[in-house]
């Protein structure tokens, strides 16, 4: 889009596009706020399903586990097997490998000289180039010679690396940054898709809307565990009981 703004034009052209770029800002805002109470529901529903329904899951588990070590004899066989491989020599964990080839770190020196945050003219600027200097770095640590490259590509790209204040370089500014909204509306589009598409996401789905209709799934869930868990200790106490 950048490329396809003309020199020498109208005022309104920088005027249609600071409206465009609020229209895009005050959406972008929208999302970010829909995302977020989508992971705080989220979130809350997580806790609530784990307080009332996961440490039962647990229970139920490690009784059913029980059960079949009993049923199965394998309970002297386990701790023989677990006390042999505490006798047994345990490999070193092996420290991740850092990757600085030259070709990295010319890269990573071309990026710090374009990015650096010392070089911002504001303090937008600034952060951008902070949030972008912290990226590279993580990069380099870890030899990441395409993501250096995005990173510079990214900035080469983003309205900060326009210069001037003439009408021109105000509006490709302007221009970038709608791309660059549209770009980012786009991922949090993908991201708010992917949290729903998330089992518990799904789940949640199914416990609000059997609650519109008068319906408590999770306590369903938790007399239907509790009822299992009475009858797996019984069965297991009796696997167990020697008179």
């Amino acid at each position: 889009m950048t490329d396809l703004v003309r020199s020498g034009t109208s005022g309104d052209d920088v005027d249609g596009l600071r409206s465009q770029v609020a229209a895009l800002e005050a959406a972008l805002g929208e999302r970010a706020a829909e995302i977020a109470r989508a992971k705080a529901d989220l979130e809350a529903f997580r806790i609530r399903y784990r307080r009332d329904v996961g440490f039962l899951h647990e229970e139920l588990d490690d009784l059913e586990r029980a059960i079949a070590e009993a049923e199965l004899g394998e309970i002297n066989k386990r701790l023989d097997r677990e006390a042999q491989d505490s006798a047994a020599p345990r490999p070193h964990a092996e420290t991740a490998p850092r990757f600085t080839s030259d070709a990295v770190r010319r890269l990573f020196r071309d990026v710090a000289k374009t990015i650096h945050p010392d070089l911002a003219r504001d303090e937008i600027a600034r952060d951008r180039r902070h949030t972008l200097m912290v990226e590279a770095n993580r990069a380099y640590a870890l030899g990441d010679e395409e993501r250096l490259r995005w990173i510079l590509d990214a900035w080469e790209r983003s309205p900060e690396a326009v210069e001037g204040s003439d009408p021109d370089a105000t509006r490709q500014r302007l221009a970038r940054r709608i791309a660059q909204i549209e770009e980012q509306l786009d991922l949090s589009s993908g991201e708010l898709a992917a949290l729903k598409e998330s089992p518990l996401w799904k789940l949640k789905t199914m416990v609000d809307a059997a609650a519109a209709t008068g319906k408590d799934l999770v306590a369903d869930m938790v007399r239907r565990l509790t009822r299992d868990i009475m009858a797996a200790r019984n069965r297991l106490d009796a696997m167990l009981w020697n008179p």
